[in-house]
Order: structure tokens, then sequence, then C-alpha cells
């Protein structure tokens, strides 16, 4: 696919020499009315080349980001997203499961950081969602819950 892509470049470049080779080997309609008139065949061959050059590297891009996906590992079952939850406009708490043990993360904009890893499960992660994670995540850090009970 590189090779494709790599001879669809060199053939996009070299379209505007070969059409202005063609232009200079047969005498142009400019030349015997006198005036300048376009070169619409030109044009139109540099057009098509340039969009046929985009149409493939959108499908060379494509074909690269199907290749990098598998290569991340199709295991998706190791690590679950027990529940997230957002303490700011871009920062959010997240409780995640790895090989058993749930780890808190805090999470920003810029950083990951691991908060709390808990030995034993705070949240069931095959129960869904609890709605009582906040309270118990709070209750475990020591803060008291201020916020109305939703029933």
């Amino acid at each position: 696919m590189w090779l494709k892509t790599t001879a669809a470049s060199l053939l996009v470049l070299a379209t505007p020499v070969f059409a202005e080779e063609a232009a200079k080997a047969r005498p142009s309609a400019a030349a015997t009315t006198g005036g300048n008139a376009p070169d619409t065949l030109g044009t139109l061959l540099s057009l098509g080349a340039g969009l046929l050059a985009v149409i493939a590297i959108i499908y060379g891009c494509a074909w690269i980001i199907r290749r990098m996906n598998g290569m991340t590992g199709m295991n998706n079952n190791a690590i679950k997203v027990v529940s997230v939850m957002a303490i700011g406009a871009r920062e959010r708490i997240a409780l995640i499961e790895v090989g058993g043990q749930q780890i808190l993360l805090g999470i920003t904009p810029s950083a990951i950081r691991t908060l709390q890893v808990f030995e034993e499960p705070v949240v069931d992660a095959g129960s869904g969602n609890s709605g009582d994670f906040a309270r118990r995540l709070q209750s475990m850090i020591g803060k008291s819950w201020t916020a109305p009970n939703k029933e």
C-alpha cells in the first residue's frame, strides 16, 4: 500500500510536467488564433490527478488507522471502567477494575494519576450503574456527602 501511495504521489507531482510537455508538442489553438486560450485538457488532467491523489491519501490513512487499531490488542475484558464521575468541566474521577483490583484514577486534560488502589472491590463491576458510587467514594475518603438523596 505504501508503494501505491508513493506512486500516486509521484504521478500527481509529475502531471503538470506531462501536461506542459503535451501542450508544447502539439500546436495550440492560441497560436493559430493569436489569442491566449486556456489549456482545458491540461487543467482537467491536473484537477483529475489531484482528485485521485486526495482519494488515495484518504484510503491510505484509513488503511493505516485500521492497521494501528489491530496493534493495540483485542483483549478488552482485561480492563473494565466501573464508574466515571465529573469533578469539573474537564476533570473526572474514574474507577477501573484491573486484575481483580479496583483503581481510582484522577483524569485531567494533561495527566492521569492514580489516587487510590483498593484491595477489595468498592463497587460491583457487574451491577452496572449503582448510583451510589459518589456516596461510597466520599465515605471512603472521609468527607461527608452533602447532596440531597435521590430516591
